[in-house]
């Protein structure tokens, strides 16, 4: 993944660190663009129409940006263009409050990833299709902090919203902020040691499921960014011993025999990873890697 310069979210609310000019040189939507900062960085902004005038352009109001992200990952820009702006100026507040409330820092990435969940989860309601989901008075258990975002999510989700959602829908939102966990410390430790194996098992994994389903998954895609955001994140889970382990073995095995092929290549992949790493996948993790590649066969019309 190629991401933008800096490695960190950065919310510096409405203002710059200089009266420098920021000069805006790709628009992403109306109210999101690409910009480079008076430091020569490269970062999304988000204002109120920025993405109206022509570009390039400079920006020497420093209240029209609200906020800048940096080290997003180019290849979730699409994003932009699918999801609502609407959907998206939610997930930024509930970002915003999430980063408030929580003791670690967020992936750069989360607001699309995020976005595109309760996108997601709002497409889902609209067409009454309902999605098992690990149960929110479990997951708070666990990660209690997370769990109850995740509720007050799921309220302001369906007030703002006009819709109705199964409350356990709570919890996917709670484990999607668990994933974007990110700690430099850690994550620096982890990338040293991980780096050339996170290399090799991203494509020995990609290979299996290839090899398994008779496919050849387009590795420029979004849903192949998201596959590999995962798997970084779980070598880290890996690599500091915090695996996702909660009480789901029956939802496995139900989404198991609904998808045997892609379960097959989930079973392979935890062979791989204990045979060749010694190291020994939960039923959770599992779980989460059968629906990264079974979203990668779908989406893709695979």
């Amino acid at each position: 993944m190629t991401p933008f310069n800096r490695c960190n979210y950065v919310l510096k609310g409405f203002f710059f660190w200089s009266d420098s000019a920021v000069r805006v040189i790709k628009k992403l939507n109306n109210n999101f663009a690409i910009c480079v900062d008076n430091e020569g960085e490269t970062c999304i902004a988000y204002g109120k129409g920025i993405g109206f005038p022509k570009t390039p352009y400079d920006i020497t109001d420093p209240t029209v940006i609200d906020r800048r992200f940096y080290d997003v990952d180019q290849r979730y820009l699409a994003l932009f263009n699918e999801l609502p702006e609407k959907v998206l100026h939610f997930t930024v507040k509930l970002v915003d409050i999430a980063r408030n409330e929580l003791d670690y820092e967020l992936n750069p990435n989360v607001v699309l990833t995020l976005a595109d969940h309760i996108n997601f989860c709002i497409q889902r309601a609209k067409q009454h299709i309902y999605v098992q989901m690990p149960l929110i008075y479990e997951v708070e258990q666990q990660y209690p902090q997370e769990g109850k975002l995740g509720r007050y999510a799921l309220k302001q989700i369906e007030r703002r919203f006009t819709i109705q959602l199964n409350q356990n829908e709570a919890s996917g939102i709670a484990l999607h902020f668990v994933n974007a966990r990110y700690n430099a410390k850690t994550k620096c430790d982890v990338v040293t040691q991980w780096q050339q194996r996170y290399d090799d098992i991203l494509e020995d994994t990609v290979s299996i499921v290839e090899d398994e389903i008779g496919i050849v998954i387009n590795r420029s895609s979004f849903n192949f960014a998201r596959y590999s955001s995962h798997l970084m994140y779980l070598l880290q889970r890996l690599g500091t011993g915090n695996l996702l382990d909660s009480n789901i073995s029956e939802m496995y095995r139900s989404l198991g025999t609904e998808y045997p092929k892609i379960t097959r290549c989930v079973e392979l992949i935890s062979e791989y990873f204990h045979t060749k790493w010694n190291l020994t996948l939960s039923e959770e993790e599992k779980l989460y890697l059968l629906l990264h590649i079974n979203r990668i066969c779908t989406r893709e019309g695979l």
